[in-house]
This record gives structure tokens, sequence and C-alpha cells, in this order.
């Protein structure tokens, strides 16, 4: 069987995540890794990503050891340090309140492995968030709970567009999965678009 006809094991359970790759043409099932993302301690943020993503598919692959595995991780960081999901309400709107007017850097590893090969790579997307925005404005998106579980505290692709007013990048990265790498390593391993359907 072609690899086109295979299902990629997603290693994660994020809906934008599969949505991307189905969108695409490929075909996912989603497993989650369990992974324990706090108990990682790096203060580098790309090898902190790389790291995140290698153990999610590893957790995975070992799991279905036959099928090809995708782990991918994404970590927000800016001159201050890295930041990562908002703890609660207060920690969300304190994060963005800080971040107006500044640029942060958002990096996503990701991690394909499969029978007896693999393929890894590292993207960054730089954001710049709007300055003029009020105290009330960030509250009202806080409160809307859209960006509660992402790194960084908002969902570009969502309400959290009003945010920004410039991104330097791949837009797929800020969504969740640089697709354009990601799919010409699929393809290197033979799968081809639309066949499962």
């Amino acid at each position: 069987m072609g690899a086109g006809l295979q299902t990629l094991v997603l290693a994660s359970t994020s809906p934008w995540r599969r949505q991307l790759l189905e969108s695409a043409g490929v075909k996912v099932t989603c497993v989650g890794s369990g992974v324990d993302e706090r108990a990682t301690m790096i203060d580098d943020p790309v090898e902190l990503a790389r790291v995140l993503a290698e153990q999610k598919a590893m957790a995975v692959a070992e799991q279905h050891p036959a099928q090809w595995v995708l782990g991918s991780d994404q970590v927000g960081f800016d001159a201050h340090g890295i930041f990562g999901k908002p703890a609660d309400p207060e920690a969300h709107l304190s994060r963005l309140l800080a971040m107006r007017g500044r640029t942060h850097t958002l990096v996503t590893a990701w991690c394909l492995l499969g029978p007896g090969d693999a393929a890894r790579g590292i993207s960054k997307t730089r954001l710049t968030m709007r300055a003029d925005l009020s105290v009330e404005e960030l509250s009202a998106y806080v409160a809307s709970g859209e960006g509660s579980g992402c790194a960084g505290g908002y969902a570009i692709e969502g309400k959290g567009v009003f945010l920004f007013e410039r991104i330097d990048g791949d837009w797929f990265n800020i969504v969740g999965l640089p697709l354009l790498p990601v799919m010409t390593a699929l393809r290197e391993r033979g799968w081809r678009g639309m066949q499962h359907r």
C-alpha cells in the first residue's frame, strides 16, 4: 500500500493541527502523547520545542511502530524569556498587556517518525502586537476564552487577529504546524495529495 493511502498518526489532540493536515488531503488520526510539557526544563526556546516535539512523536510511535507519526510543539518567547499558555484569566490579561507594542517569536518544532526513517524541522514566525490596545479590549478578549489554551494567549486565526499589526514568517506556523515543510517531508516519503479520498 502506498503512503498516500496510509493514515498519519498525529501525536496531538489539537483540532487546529488536525484541520490543517486534513485540509491538505492527509488522512489523520489523533493520539494524545501523554507527555508532561512542564517536566522538561530547558531555557532555550528552540531546543525546548525540539525536545518536546521529539518526546511526543516517540511516545506515540512506541504505540504505533508500523505507522508514520507526527509530533510537534510550539513555544512563544521574546526578549524577556519563554511564555506559554496562560495559567488563569489574570495571568492571561497580564501577558497580553505586557505584549502590547512589542514583537515576539513563535517557534514550532516538528518530528516525523516512521519505520526506519525520520524527518525534523523548526519554523519561526515573528508577530508584532498593536500598541494602542486598551485594557477594555484585552479584558474582553480574555473573557472570550479564545486564547486561553494557546501559546502566548491568543488565537490569531480567530478573534485574536485584531491584536496584531504585523507578522513576519509562516502563517501556518502561527496556527500550530508549519505545513509546507511537513508536506514536503510527507511527499518525499510517498504521500500524494487527495489519494485517500
